[in-house]
């Protein structure tokens, strides 16, 4: 195996393992927040539903990723792994800041931002780029609706309820966050594993793209294992700054939140967990009393998410222009 290749499978293991970080607290925050599980089982427990999820559902979003935004002929592993270190960049100081961006957006910039500095415009496949586009951006909306549209019918259903009902939702929490985290292992892993994929396409590992085994045993560890750390800053932006969540909240998000990503996931359209969660928390929110949830607070986390592909393509063809030309430059200087 080459060593440019084992450099690729070793950065984007680390996106992997940073988004399963930066995202635990899509899955775990409102669950918290609710008390409606400890934190450490709570993240044990999404962490191995992580795992899982790619082994059930297929990997459709890896192919989205690897096989349909770029002409694999037509790159190089250097753009690939610019692409993994320009998102694992974006991903820690979004992480040390405590703000909730998109692992998804930062590796689709990093990707593209890298292939631009390479070959140009000329081998972007830009039905694949839309079709990812329109994913990345159309689900928080959807995220947004569903989630207003699932808390209206849980408050009519449960209009009469006595306050015993809150000790339902806590229990039902576990079912949709594990649903929820089964989802975002299903999603997220996938695109890591489009990643890794195609840079052995590119390196002759494989004549045809077809994610092998190792590669979806290797993302979903590296994922999981994240999750299990957990982010505590970003669980307690998504937890508490929007709106004080109560267990019915907590349900509400969850199953909206695991509804819109599977259905994504099943369609091959890679979505952002932490988009498609913020938003169906305000969906939620705004079901119970709009005036309730904190915009302010969304506000400044969708400037993140608007600013997030930009800022990454400019990282990575940077990282490209500094692995190609200015590390060998300095080399043969010296």
């Amino acid at each position: 195996m080459p060593i440019s290749l084992i450099i690729l499978i070793v950065f984007a293991l680390a996106f992997d393992f940073l988004n399963g970080v930066h995202d635990s607290s899509n899955v775990v925050a409102t669950m918290i927040s609710s008390r409606a599980i400890r934190p450490r089982i709570a993240l044990a427990l999404t962490a191995v539903a992580n795992f899982i999820g790619p082994f059930i559902f297929g990997v459709a979003v890896a192919t989205t990723i690897g096989h349909d935004i770029v002409s694999s002929d037509a790159i190089n592993i250097t753009v690939l792994i610019a692409a993994c270190f320009a998102a694992i960049f974006w991903n820690v100081l979004t992480w040390v800041l405590g703000i909730p961006s998109s692992s998804s957006h930062a590796i689709i910039g990093g990707l593209i931002g890298a292939v631009v500095m390479d070959a140009g415009f000329k081998v972007i496949l830009m039905k694949g780029v839309i079709k990812v586009l329109i994913a990345l951006f159309a689900s928080p909306i959807i995220g947004l609706v569903v989630g207003f549209i699932i808390a209206n019918i849980t408050y009519l259903l449960c209009w009469d309820a006595s306050p015993k009902v809150n000790g339902v939702f806590k229990k039902l929490q576990v079912v949709t966050s594990i649903g929820l985290a089964l989802s975002h292992g299903t999603n997220d892993a996938q695109k890591t594993m489009g990643i890794i994929t195609l840079g052995l396409v590119i390196s002759g590992m494989q004549s045809t793209f077809s994610v092998p085994s190792w590669v979806i045993f290797a993302c979903a560890s590296a994922i999981g294992a994240g999750t299990a750390l957990g982010g505590w800053q970003l669980i307690k932006t998504l937890g508490s700054k929007f709106y004080k969540i109560r267990p019915v909240h907590g349900f509400a998000a969850q199953a909206s939140s695991a509804l819109v990503i599977l259905t994504a996931s099943l369609l091959g359209g890679p979505v952002s967990t932490t988009q498609v969660v913020s938003s169906a928390i305000m969906g939620v929110g705004a079901a119970d009393r709009k005036s309730k949830v904190r915009w302010g607070v969304a506000g400044e986390i969708a400037l993140a998410w608007v600013v997030t592909i930009p800022t990454t393509m400019l990282v990575g063809a940077g990282c490209y222009w500094l692995f190609s030309k200015g590390i060998p430059y300095l080399i043969n200087l010296f």
